[in-house]
Protein backbone atom coordinates (compact mmCIF):
# COMPACT_ATOMS: atom_id res chain seq x y z
CA UNK A 1 0.00 0.00 0.00
CA UNK A 2 1.40 3.35 -1.03
CA UNK A 3 0.51 6.71 -2.52
CA UNK A 4 0.23 6.62 -6.31
CA UNK A 5 3.59 8.30 -6.94
CA UNK A 6 5.47 6.14 -4.45
CA UNK A 7 3.67 3.02 -5.72
CA UNK A 8 4.81 3.80 -9.25
CA UNK A 9 8.42 4.12 -8.10
CA UNK A 10 8.20 0.79 -6.27
CA UNK A 11 6.57 -0.97 -9.23
CA UNK A 12 9.20 0.35 -11.64
CA UNK A 13 12.04 -0.78 -9.38
CA UNK A 14 10.39 -4.18 -8.90
CA UNK A 15 10.08 -4.76 -12.64
CA UNK A 16 13.83 -4.25 -13.20
CA UNK A 17 14.41 -7.85 -12.09
CA UNK A 18 12.35 -10.80 -13.42
CA UNK A 19 10.14 -12.14 -10.63
CA UNK A 20 7.66 -15.00 -10.36
CA UNK A 21 5.49 -12.91 -8.04
CA UNK A 22 3.86 -9.61 -8.93
CA UNK A 23 3.10 -6.78 -6.53
CA UNK A 24 -0.57 -6.08 -5.88
CA UNK A 25 -1.61 -2.53 -4.99
CA UNK A 26 -4.54 -2.44 -2.54
CA UNK A 27 -6.72 0.24 -1.00
CA UNK A 28 -7.37 0.30 2.77
CA UNK A 29 -10.69 -1.55 2.60
CA UNK A 30 -9.31 -4.10 0.13
CA UNK A 31 -6.39 -4.79 2.45
CA UNK A 32 -8.69 -5.48 5.41
CA UNK A 33 -10.78 -7.87 3.33
CA UNK A 34 -7.69 -9.62 2.00
CA UNK A 35 -6.19 -10.11 5.48
CA UNK A 36 -9.46 -11.50 6.86
CA UNK A 37 -10.08 -13.81 3.90
CA UNK A 38 -6.66 -15.36 3.37
CA UNK A 39 -5.25 -18.30 5.31
CA UNK A 40 -1.87 -18.09 3.61
CA UNK A 41 1.20 -16.23 4.80
CA UNK A 42 1.03 -12.64 3.62
CA UNK A 43 3.77 -10.05 3.12
CA UNK A 44 2.51 -6.46 3.27
CA UNK A 45 4.54 -3.41 2.30
CA UNK A 46 3.45 0.02 3.46
CA UNK A 47 4.88 3.05 1.70
CA UNK A 48 6.63 5.50 4.01
CA UNK A 49 4.54 8.48 2.87
CA UNK A 50 1.30 6.47 3.08
CA UNK A 51 2.02 5.24 6.60
CA UNK A 52 2.81 8.71 7.92
CA UNK A 53 -0.63 10.03 6.98
CA UNK A 54 -2.81 10.50 10.07
CA UNK A 55 -5.83 8.75 8.56
CA UNK A 56 -3.78 5.59 8.05
CA UNK A 57 -2.20 5.33 11.50
CA UNK A 58 -4.98 3.13 12.88
CA UNK A 59 -4.59 0.59 10.08
CA UNK A 60 -0.86 0.44 10.54
CA UNK A 61 -1.30 -0.22 14.25
CA UNK A 62 -3.82 -3.00 13.52
CA UNK A 63 -1.44 -4.67 11.10
CA UNK A 64 1.43 -4.48 13.58
CA UNK A 65 -0.77 -6.26 16.15
CA UNK A 66 -1.45 -9.28 13.90
CA UNK A 67 0.38 -12.62 14.24
CA UNK A 68 3.78 -12.01 12.57
CA UNK A 69 3.95 -15.69 11.61
CA UNK A 70 0.93 -15.12 9.36
CA UNK A 71 1.05 -11.43 8.40
CA UNK A 72 4.35 -9.61 8.07
CA UNK A 73 4.58 -5.86 7.51
CA UNK A 74 7.83 -4.49 6.08
CA UNK A 75 9.10 -1.35 4.40
CA UNK A 76 9.55 -1.12 0.61
CA UNK A 77 13.33 -1.35 1.02
CA UNK A 78 12.88 -4.40 3.25
CA UNK A 79 10.74 -6.04 0.58
CA UNK A 80 13.51 -5.69 -2.03
CA UNK A 81 16.17 -6.76 0.44
CA UNK A 82 14.27 -9.97 1.20
CA UNK A 83 12.78 -10.86 -2.18
CA UNK A 84 15.36 -9.55 -4.66
CA UNK A 85 18.48 -9.39 -2.47
CA UNK A 86 19.17 -5.80 -3.44
CA UNK A 87 18.45 -2.28 -2.16
CA UNK A 88 17.26 0.17 -4.84
CA UNK A 89 18.90 3.54 -4.03
CA UNK A 90 15.71 5.46 -4.91
CA UNK A 91 13.94 3.84 -1.93
CA UNK A 92 16.64 4.69 0.63
CA UNK A 93 16.49 7.92 2.58
CA UNK A 94 19.38 10.02 3.80
CA UNK A 95 21.22 8.40 6.68
CA UNK A 96 19.67 4.97 6.04
CA UNK A 97 22.98 3.54 7.19
CA UNK A 98 26.20 5.03 8.56
CA UNK A 99 29.78 3.92 8.06
CA UNK A 100 30.06 2.80 11.68
CA UNK A 101 27.20 0.38 11.06
CA UNK A 102 29.11 -1.41 8.32
CA UNK A 103 29.98 -5.04 9.18
CA UNK A 104 33.68 -4.30 8.54
CA UNK A 105 33.86 -0.83 10.09
CA UNK A 106 35.89 -2.05 13.09
CA UNK A 107 39.49 -2.24 11.79
CA UNK A 108 40.35 -5.28 13.90
CA UNK A 109 37.13 -7.25 13.41
CA UNK A 110 37.58 -10.96 12.72
CA UNK A 111 35.67 -10.78 9.43
CA UNK A 112 37.80 -7.87 8.18
CA UNK A 113 41.05 -9.64 9.01
CA UNK A 114 39.81 -12.92 7.54
CA UNK A 115 38.78 -11.19 4.32
CA UNK A 116 42.21 -9.58 3.89
CA UNK A 117 44.04 -12.81 4.71
CA UNK A 118 41.88 -14.67 2.18
CA UNK A 119 42.63 -12.02 -0.43
CA UNK A 120 46.39 -12.45 0.02
CA UNK A 121 46.35 -16.24 0.04
CA UNK A 122 43.93 -16.70 -2.87
CA UNK A 123 45.45 -13.95 -5.02
CA UNK A 124 48.93 -15.42 -4.61
CA UNK A 125 47.70 -18.93 -5.37
CA UNK A 126 45.71 -17.82 -8.43
CA UNK A 127 48.68 -15.90 -9.84
CA UNK A 128 50.89 -18.98 -9.54
CA UNK A 129 48.29 -21.33 -11.02
CA UNK A 130 47.27 -19.06 -13.90
CA UNK A 131 50.74 -17.76 -14.81
CA UNK A 132 51.11 -20.14 -17.82
CA UNK A 133 47.67 -19.03 -19.07
CA UNK A 134 48.63 -15.39 -18.59
CA UNK A 135 51.82 -15.87 -20.64
CA UNK A 136 49.85 -17.48 -23.49
CA UNK A 137 47.26 -14.68 -23.39
CA UNK A 138 50.01 -12.04 -23.47
CA UNK A 139 51.61 -13.68 -26.50
CA UNK A 140 48.23 -13.90 -28.27
CA UNK A 141 47.50 -10.20 -27.66
CA UNK A 142 50.87 -9.18 -29.10
CA UNK A 143 50.56 -11.48 -32.13
CA UNK A 144 47.04 -10.19 -32.80
CA UNK A 145 48.02 -6.56 -33.49
CA UNK A 146 51.59 -6.06 -32.17
CA UNK A 147 50.27 -3.52 -29.65
CA UNK A 148 50.96 -3.24 -25.91
CA UNK A 149 49.98 -6.26 -23.83
CA UNK A 150 48.83 -4.51 -20.67
CA UNK A 151 46.27 -1.79 -20.18
CA UNK A 152 46.58 0.76 -17.37
CA UNK A 153 43.58 2.81 -16.33
CA UNK A 154 42.68 5.13 -13.47
CA UNK A 155 39.82 3.87 -11.34
CA UNK A 156 38.19 5.03 -8.10
CA UNK A 157 39.13 2.96 -5.08
CA UNK A 158 38.37 2.83 -1.40
CA UNK A 159 36.93 6.16 -0.19
CA UNK A 160 37.14 7.44 -3.76
CA UNK A 161 40.95 7.54 -3.82
CA UNK A 162 42.10 6.91 -7.44
CA UNK A 163 44.44 4.04 -8.24
CA UNK A 164 45.80 2.42 -11.40
CA UNK A 165 44.13 -0.83 -12.37
CA UNK A 166 46.07 -3.36 -14.45
CA UNK A 167 44.39 -5.48 -17.13
CA UNK A 168 45.28 -7.37 -20.28
CA UNK A 169 44.48 -5.18 -23.27
CA UNK A 170 41.37 -6.38 -25.11
CA UNK A 171 40.61 -3.27 -27.18
CA UNK A 172 42.39 -1.47 -29.97
CA UNK A 173 44.76 1.25 -28.80
CA UNK A 174 42.78 4.49 -28.43
CA UNK A 175 44.10 8.06 -28.78
CA UNK A 176 45.20 9.61 -25.49
CA UNK A 177 42.55 12.33 -25.78
CA UNK A 178 39.66 9.87 -26.48
CA UNK A 179 36.64 10.45 -24.22
CA UNK A 180 35.54 7.72 -21.84
CA UNK A 181 32.47 5.80 -22.99
CA UNK A 182 30.53 2.69 -22.05
CA UNK A 183 31.44 -0.67 -23.54
CA UNK A 184 28.53 -1.94 -25.65
CA UNK A 185 27.55 -5.38 -26.88
CA UNK A 186 29.63 -6.13 -29.99
CA UNK A 187 31.82 -3.07 -29.40
CA UNK A 188 34.01 -2.61 -32.52
CA UNK A 189 36.95 -1.52 -30.36
CA UNK A 190 37.36 -5.07 -29.01
CA UNK A 191 40.10 -7.06 -30.73
CA UNK A 192 39.79 -10.65 -31.95
CA UNK A 193 41.83 -11.92 -29.02
CA UNK A 194 39.95 -9.62 -26.67
CA UNK A 195 36.57 -11.21 -27.48
CA UNK A 196 37.74 -14.57 -26.11
CA UNK A 197 39.73 -13.15 -23.20
CA UNK A 198 36.76 -11.06 -22.04
CA UNK A 199 34.34 -13.98 -22.28
CA UNK A 200 36.59 -16.09 -20.06
CA UNK A 201 37.49 -13.11 -17.82
CA UNK A 202 41.17 -13.83 -18.41
CA UNK A 203 41.80 -10.12 -19.03
CA UNK A 204 41.00 -9.48 -15.34
CA UNK A 205 43.75 -11.75 -13.96
CA UNK A 206 46.48 -9.04 -13.72
CA UNK A 207 44.25 -7.28 -11.19
CA UNK A 208 45.35 -9.94 -8.73
CA UNK A 209 48.43 -7.71 -8.34
CA UNK A 210 46.09 -4.87 -7.31
CA UNK A 211 44.65 -7.22 -4.69
CA UNK A 212 48.11 -7.97 -3.30
CA UNK A 213 48.94 -4.26 -3.03
CA UNK A 214 45.67 -3.61 -1.15
CA UNK A 215 44.07 -1.38 -3.78
CA UNK A 216 41.44 -4.05 -4.45
CA UNK A 217 39.82 -7.09 -2.89
CA UNK A 218 38.77 -10.31 -4.57
CA UNK A 219 35.13 -9.50 -3.76
CA UNK A 220 33.63 -6.00 -3.84
CA UNK A 221 32.01 -3.50 -6.23
CA UNK A 222 33.79 -3.15 -9.55
CA UNK A 223 35.92 0.03 -9.69
CA UNK A 224 34.64 2.68 -12.08
CA UNK A 225 36.44 5.40 -14.01
CA UNK A 226 36.39 8.77 -12.19
CA UNK A 227 35.38 10.61 -15.37
CA UNK A 228 32.16 8.56 -15.55
CA UNK A 229 31.40 8.74 -11.85
CA UNK A 230 30.58 12.45 -11.82
CA UNK A 231 27.57 11.76 -14.04
CA UNK A 232 26.60 8.64 -12.11
CA UNK A 233 26.76 10.43 -8.77
CA UNK A 234 24.60 13.24 -10.14
CA UNK A 235 21.90 10.85 -11.39
CA UNK A 236 21.94 8.01 -8.84
CA UNK A 237 21.27 8.55 -5.09
CA UNK A 238 23.84 7.17 -2.64
CA UNK A 239 26.29 6.33 -5.43
CA UNK A 240 29.34 7.39 -3.41
CA UNK A 241 28.52 4.81 -0.72
CA UNK A 242 30.00 2.10 -2.91
CA UNK A 243 33.39 3.67 -2.12
CA UNK A 244 32.99 2.57 1.50
CA UNK A 245 34.20 -0.85 0.31
CA UNK A 246 37.39 -1.81 -1.44
CA UNK A 247 36.65 -2.50 -5.12
CA UNK A 248 36.80 -6.12 -6.19
CA UNK A 249 37.52 -8.38 -9.14
CA UNK A 250 34.00 -9.71 -8.74
CA UNK A 251 31.03 -8.73 -6.60
CA UNK A 252 27.37 -9.28 -5.79
CA UNK A 253 26.38 -6.91 -8.61
CA UNK A 254 28.58 -8.76 -11.11
CA UNK A 255 27.01 -12.16 -10.45
CA UNK A 256 23.41 -10.87 -10.18
CA UNK A 257 23.09 -8.15 -12.83
CA UNK A 258 24.08 -7.80 -16.49
CA UNK A 259 26.99 -5.74 -17.73
CA UNK A 260 26.49 -2.01 -17.14
CA UNK A 261 26.39 0.07 -20.32
CA UNK A 262 24.17 2.96 -19.19
CA UNK A 263 23.14 5.01 -16.16
CA UNK A 264 20.08 2.77 -15.71
CA UNK A 265 22.28 -0.33 -15.66
CA UNK A 266 24.60 1.31 -13.13
CA UNK A 267 21.60 2.14 -10.93
CA UNK A 268 20.62 -1.54 -10.94
CA UNK A 269 24.16 -2.65 -10.13
CA UNK A 270 24.37 -0.14 -7.29
CA UNK A 271 21.29 -1.70 -5.70
CA UNK A 272 23.24 -4.97 -5.41
CA UNK A 273 26.37 -3.17 -4.17
CA UNK A 274 24.32 -1.52 -1.40
CA UNK A 275 22.90 -4.92 -0.41
CA UNK A 276 26.47 -6.25 -0.15
CA UNK A 277 27.52 -3.18 1.80
CA UNK A 278 24.82 -3.86 4.40
CA UNK A 279 24.90 -7.65 4.45
CA UNK A 280 28.62 -8.40 4.02
CA UNK A 281 29.78 -11.68 5.49
CA UNK A 282 32.37 -14.34 4.75
CA UNK A 283 29.56 -16.66 3.62
CA UNK A 284 28.26 -14.08 1.14
CA UNK A 285 31.80 -13.70 -0.24
CA UNK A 286 31.99 -17.49 -0.71
CA UNK A 287 28.66 -17.48 -2.53
CA UNK A 288 29.90 -14.73 -4.86
CA UNK A 289 33.13 -16.65 -5.46
CA UNK A 290 31.28 -19.81 -6.48
CA UNK A 291 28.91 -17.86 -8.75
CA UNK A 292 31.91 -16.14 -10.36
CA UNK A 293 33.51 -19.52 -11.11
CA UNK A 294 30.21 -20.63 -12.67
CA UNK A 295 30.15 -17.50 -14.86
CA UNK A 296 33.74 -18.14 -16.01
CA UNK A 297 32.98 -21.78 -16.86
CA UNK A 298 29.94 -20.66 -18.89
CA UNK A 299 32.15 -18.14 -20.74
CA UNK A 300 29.48 -15.48 -20.29
CA UNK A 301 31.74 -12.47 -19.78
CA UNK A 302 31.59 -9.47 -22.09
Amino acid sequence: MADSQEAQVIQQAWSRVPQRQNLQLLESDQLQEHVQATNERCLITLGSQWRERTQHLWLGEQLDALDPRQIQVISPAGLFERQQERLPPVLLGEGWITYDEMPWAAPFSIQTQLKRASDLILATGLLLITSPLLLLAMAWIWLDDQGPVFYHQRRSGWMGVPFTVLKLRTMRVQPAHAAARWTQEGDPRITRAGKILRRLRIDELPQLLNVLTGDMSLIGPRPERPELEDELEHNIPHYRMRHWMRPGLSGWAQVCAPYASSIEDSDLKLSYDLFYLKRFSVWLDLMILFRTIKTILKASGR
